[in-house]
C-alpha cells in the first residue's frame, strides 16, 4: 500500500505542474503599427507593449517591424506596397516558434486592415482574436490630418493620393494608395486597387479568404468617436460612403460585402463574433479604463 501511495504521489506530481502550466499559460499577442508609426516608438507602440506585459503577467508580445530598422520600418509604412507588408507578416508569424499554437492580434490604424489580410491569407499559426483600433476595413476617401511626427512627407503623400490613387505606379509603391476608396468611381476602385478591393472581395471570389477570416473566435473593431484623421470614420466599422456621392453612409450591415456574406461577416454576425467598440477620443486615443474594461478580456 505504502509503494502504491508513493508512485501515485509521484505520478500526481508529474501531472499537476504542467496541468497548472497549462492552464497559466498566456496566449501570445502580436501588434502592428500604423501609419507614420514603428514598432518600438516608446510612446506608442512600445507603450502599448509594456502595457500589455503589465496588464497580463507572462504574456509574450511581439511588436511588428517591417524592414531591418526602425527607420525602415516607419518608411515602409508609406512606401511599401501591402501585399508584400502583409506577406513579410505572414512569414515573421509563422517562423516565430513562440506563436506556433496560436496568438491575438491588435492592429492600430492601417495595421488593423493589413491584420485582417494576415488572417485571410495566412491561416497557419492561428490568429485566435482580432482587434482592430480605427483600421479602415473600407478603406478611406481621405486623410484629414497627419499621423505621427512626420508631417512633411504625410503631407507629401495627401498629394500624391490627390494626383491619382489609382495611377499603377502609385498602386504598387504608396500603401495608402492601396486602400484609397473613391465612392465617387467605384468601377475604377474596384479594377485598380492592388489590396483592399482584393480583400474585400470586391475584384473576384476568394473562398478561403472568408474560410479562414471565420476561424477568428472574435472579430472586435474599436471605432473613434471623434477621430479627425479617418474619412469616413464608419469604415473603422465597416461602414462607407454610398457609391456616386460622399455624404451618405452605409453600414456594414447595409453593405453587398455584408448582405451577400463576401466574407462570412454575416454569420459571425450571427454567431456574435464580431464586436463594435466606440472609444471617445481622437484617432487611437483610448483611456485605460477603456482598455482593461472592453478589450482586456479578449486577450486573457
Amino acid at each position: 500500500m505504502g509503494r502504491f501511495l508513493y508512485c501515485f504521489s509521484v505520478v500526481l506530481a508529474s501531472i499537476i505542474p504542467s496541468c497548472f502550466t497549462a492552464f497559466n499559460e498566456t496566449i501570445p499577442a502580436v501588434i502592428w503599427h500604423g501609419m507614420g508609426d514603428s514598432c518600438c516608438n516608446p510612446f506608442s507602440m512600445g507603450s502599448i507593449k509594456r502595457m500589455l506585459e503589465q496588464k497580463i503577467p507572462g504574456i509574450y508580445v511581439r511588436s511588428l517591424m517591417i524592414g531591418d530598422s526602425i527607420i525602415e520600418d516607419m518608411e515602409n509604412g508609406y512606401f511599401m506596397n501591402a501585399n508584400d507588408q502583409v506577406k513579410q507578416v505572414c512569414d515573421k508569424v509563422a517562423s516565430d516558434p513562440k506563436l506556433k499554437n496560436g496568438y491575438n492580434a491588435l492592429g492600430f490604424s492601417q495595421g488593423g486592415q493589413f491584420f485582417r489580410a494576415v488572417a485571410q491569407r495566412c491561416p497557419t499559426p492561428p490568429m485566435l482574436n482580432l482587434i482592430s483600433f480605427g483600421g479602415q476595413h473600407q478603406g478611406v476617401y481621405g486623410l484629414p490630418h497627419c499621423p505621427g511626427e512626420n508631417y512633411t512627407l504625410c503631407n507629401y503623400i495627401r498629394k500624391l493620393l490627390n494626383m491619382g490613387a489609382y495611377e499603377s505606379w502609385l498602386q504598387d509603391h504608396l500603401a495608402q494608395a492601396e486602400y484609397w476608396h473613391d465612392p465617387l468611381n467605384e468601377k475604377l476602385y474596384r479594377e485598380k486597387s492592388v489590396f483592399l478591393a482584393d480583400i474585400n472581395q470586391e475584384k473576384k471570389m476568394n473562398p478561403e479568404y472568408k474560410t479562414n477570416l471565420m476561424k477568428l473566435k472574435n472579430f472586435v473593431m474599436v471605432m473613434f468617436g471623434k477621430d479627425t484623421m479617418v474619412d469616413p470614420k464608419e469604415t473603422e466599422w465597416f461602414g462607407f460612403y454610398k457609391p456616386g456621392q460622399a455624404k451618405v453612409k452605409y453600414t456594414l450591415q447595409e453593405s453587398p460585402l455584408y448582405q451577400e456574406d463576401k466574407l462570412g461577416l454575416q454569420q459571425m454576425d450571427k454567431d456574435k463574433k464580431l464586436h463594435f467598440l466606440t472609444a471617445m477620443g481622437d484617432h487611437l486615443q483610448f483611456t485605460d479604463e477603456f482598455f482593461d474594461k472592453e478589450i482586456l478580456p479578449f486577450l486573457k
